[in-house]
């Protein structure tokens, strides 16, 4: 989709998302493609994060994304045309029909090759564990998320694409300056950052010089993602979860 056709088409409203904590709708194109549309009037106020800035951030996310060769979410746009104004407008990703990457499962069945995130109970007292596959694709956009500082990567803010590739949504509470990194994806803490990684961090501070940024965040918020990247390739390990702040989203799946 070019410009020239954000500017001039007429979408089509195929419904609301209505799980969404913020006004979330599904449009279609005059071709039928599908679209997730977020409008900045649908947004609602947080107390951490300033007003009408979490479109800005869907769309620094794929920016930053795209721009450092990470390839971890579907292309997203800023438009005005849309049926409430001014918002993030998303690729549909379409899923097969595939196994969950992250799941809870009994706190005693833990599959071999995933890693168990904590162990809680389920509405029955029984003992459950959240777990995530030992994926490549899913690690690479963890070590995304700990970059843009992802405040809510949920087990559902997680897609499968028909080709195979593993991409992350909604990234609306992403790039504050304080730390706010809040994942369902801890199991490879402490590992070494493989050389691929490094390459690909490497990548997003070069993208950051470049202003890929600039237009959508706050300065501060831009040197801090590019302090963030510095960091963990200083440190060269992915971090450990703290205790200053939660580090599960709610609800994590």
């Amino acid at each position: 989709m070019d410009a020239a056709a954000e500017a001039t088409t007429p979408w089509q409203v195929l419904g609301r998302l209505v799980d969404a904590s913020n006004a979330t709708f599904l449009l279609a194109d005059p071709e039928g493609r599908r679209f997730v549309y977020k409008p900045r009037a649908g947004e609602a106020s947080l107390w951490d994060f300033p007003d009408g800035t979490l479109a800005n951030r869907e769309v620094a996310a794929y920016e930053l994304s795209r721009a450092s060769g990470f390839g971890v979410v579907p292309r997203t746009v800023m438009i005005d045309d849309a049926p409430l104004g001014r918002g993030a407008l998303q690729e549909w990703v379409d899923q097969p029909d595939a196994t969950d990457l992250v799941a809870l499962v009994a706190a005693d069945e833990i599959p071999s090759a995933w890693y168990g995130v904590v162990i809680g109970v389920d509405n029955h007292d029984r003992d459950v564990a959240l777990v995530h596959a030992d994926d490549p694709r899913l690690r690479r956009l963890a070590v995304f998320d700990v970059i843009i500082n992802n405040a809510d990567r949920k087990a559902g803010h997680i897609l499968q694409a028909l080709d195979g590739r593993v991409l992350g949504v909604d990234h609306g509470v992403s790039f504050h300056t304080e730390p706010k990194l809040r994942t369902v994806l801890w199991g490879w803490s402490g590992d070494p950052l493989e050389d691929a990684e490094a390459d690909l961090v490497r990548g997003v501070v070069t993208a950051i010089d470049d202003g890929v940024l600039a237009p959508w965040l706050a300065p501060g918020e831009v040197e801090a993602t590019r302090e963030r990247a510095q960091g963990l390739l200083a440190a060269g390990v992915l971090p450990e979860p703290g205790d200053r702040w939660p580090v599960i989203p709610w609800p994590p799946i």
